[in-house]
């Protein structure tokens, strides 16, 4: 098609193709009456759209694909309940700087002055967890389309509400020309000097990354700086692999396991400079707070946008791309002995007595077990619970996104959903589920997606037939058991109700065997590992 003479396309086309340009290939959601022809504008530019069981799912879904192919999510959802349905997940891509288009349908405003049936103000609803909303008009199709782009990839990325009123959408529009701002290119910063100063004097340096940094693709930089000047390296868990966990300068995840934040924490606070890069500790704990004082510690801090969060300070705010801004502030800067003392090498060897694998059985096998026998490039995903701290910290990650999780809001749900979208997009990858039976429980209809599309998922459950962190928690209150136990259910005879295959494990032995026939599989596998809900204690 000819951009300086554009023929005449429905609105929701030119929506379309805008999305298709920017490398969309899979749309997840319900359909209704009023999406209709958005699906169908869709379908035709090249998206696939899948059925999901249920919208907060299907953005999960769009998030696993994003997380494997760089290109926004696409979330489809049908007025009123469709859309608040999504809410959950929309705010967890918002908190979780997750680029996410959201495409709702609605009535038209005129009508909406008579008819209420499921009306309710979408925008309004969605403002506060989205970075922007918009209504679709039919002239300025293609601007809302690249505005709504733009604003969900640059920066911080997140989600995007676009609102199609139904007349809009089937609406023939003819352009002179495509209109398309210009993508943003970060400048080369100017160092400040006392960066520099500070970096060449610092004996104890020590850097925190997190989710920008793996956002900006600044890993490579990352691995260059930390290796040349010898900083240890922390990572929230979402920058988990940001460089590879093998690596002896790779002090793994924090911020949710007490266990490690013994180890980690006090690390920091010996540091006599802390380098954030892409750091937002959304992502962490009240034990994270004001742990140290940037009158007291020089404090570095990258980021996309101005730290104005408070749950620690700066002494040098740099705001700008992580990895640019990086080689920058350490260009010229002479290697010096750093951590004289064997100490990052011994927070290391903590840490693994702190996590062993060597467990009989229970939570920690089970995890140690598939790490052992999976590939080295499987991507994980994992669901919020007990399971998720203690896996979080056992899994090796060797490359950013290896391990996929609700980080900052720690959605419940997120494991099932994420691994399928992330499958459906590399389709070639292994790719394994660790949910908690109640999460599993959350999400189990969309098993019958998996089965549809034909994903070889394997999907491992941690039965215990209870909400063992808020369990653990009571206890140690000593608190009446109440709201946390229910019912112990056959999770591989759900598996093979909906057409994969189930399996049983109670050992190290029975679950090696398990995994291994389902990386042969042609279909999903539902692996229902019984453990004891105390498996978790004085472990996380």
């Amino acid at each position: 098609m000819n951009d300086s003479q554009e023929t005449q396309n429905r609105a929701a086309d030119y929506l379309a193709r805008r999305l298709y340009e920017a490398g969309c290939r899979h749309a997840f959601g319900m359909p209704g009456g009023e999406v209709l022809t958005v699906m169908d504008a869709l379908a035709r530019a090249g998206i696939e759209v899948t059925l999901a069981r249920h919208e907060n799912a299907a953005a999960f879904m769009a998030e696993g694909v994003w997380h494997r192919t760089g290109a926004p999510g696409i979330l489809i959802a049908t007025l009123g309940p469709g859309v608040l349905n999504g809410v959950n997940a929309i705010a967890n891509a918002h908190q979780d700087r997750v680029p996410l288009i959201v495409i709702s349908g609605c009535v038209d405003a005129d009508e909406a002055l008579t008819y209420t049936h499921q009306i309710l103000d979408h925008e309004a609803v969605l403002a506060p967890i989205t970075k922007a909303t918009f209504r679709l008009t039919a002239q300025g199709a293609d601007i809302i389309a690249d505005k709504a782009i733009g604003i969900a990839t640059e920066g911080r990325p997140g989600p995007v509400h676009i609102d199609v009123p139904i007349s809009v959408a089937d609406m023939r529009v003819t352009l002179p020309r495509l209109r398309r701002r210009p993508d943003a290119v970060p400048m080369q910063p100017a160092a400040p000097q006392a960066a520099r100063d500070w970096l060449a004097a610092a004996e104890r340096p020590v850097m925190i990354v997190g989710l920008d940094a793996v956002n900006e693709g600044a890993g490579e930089t990352i691995l260059e700086v930390a290796e040349r000047l010898n900083i240890p390296v922390v990572t929230t868990y979402k920058a988990k692999g940001i460089i590879p966990e093998t690596h002896p300068l790779a002090l793994g995840g924090a911020g949710l396991s007490p266990l490690a934040d013994d180890i980690l924490v006090p690390l920091v606070r010996q540091a006599d400079l802390i380098l954030c890069v892409g750091y937002d500790p959304i992502e962490m704990r009240p034990g994270w707070r004001e742990i140290w004082d940037p009158a007291e510690v020089k404090v570095i801090d990258i980021a996309a946008v101005p730290n104005d969060q408070y749950m620690h300070q700066a002494t040098m705010n740099i705001v700008g791309d992580c990895a640019v801004s990086l080689a920058a502030i350490t260009h010229g800067v002479t290697p010096r002995a750093t951590w004289t003392g064997g100490e990052v090498a011994e927070a290391r060897a903590a840490l693994a007595r702190a996590f062993p694998t060597d467990d009989d059985w229970g939570a920690a096998a089970v995890i140690a077990e598939a790490r052992a026998v999976l590939p080295r490039e499987t991507i994980a995903t994992v669901d919020s619970g007990a399971h998720r701290i203690l896996l979080s910290q056992m899994w090796t990650s060797h490359f950013p996104r290896a391990l996929l999780q609700s980080t900052a809001l720690c959605t419940m749900g997120c494991a099932v959903p994420l691994a399928m979208g992330a499958k459906l997009a590399t389709p070639e990858a292994t790719v394994v589920s660790f949910s908690g039976d109640a999460g599993f429980l959350m999400v189990a209809g969309e098993l019958s997606t998996v089965a549809e599309l034909k994903l070889p998922v394997i999907f491992v459950v941690f039965v215990d037939a209870s909400l063992a962190l808020i369990e653990k928690k009571q206890r140690e209150r000593q608190m009446v058991n109440l709201a946390v136990d229910f019912g112990h259910h056959d999770f591989a005879a759900i598996g093979r109700a909906f057409g994969g295959h189930g399996v049983r494990v109670t050992n190290r032995t029975e679950l090696r065997a398990a995994l291994k026939v389902a990386q042969e599989a042609n279909t999903f596998t539902v692996i229902a590992a019984e453990i004891d809900r105390g498996s978790y204690d004085n472990r996380i």
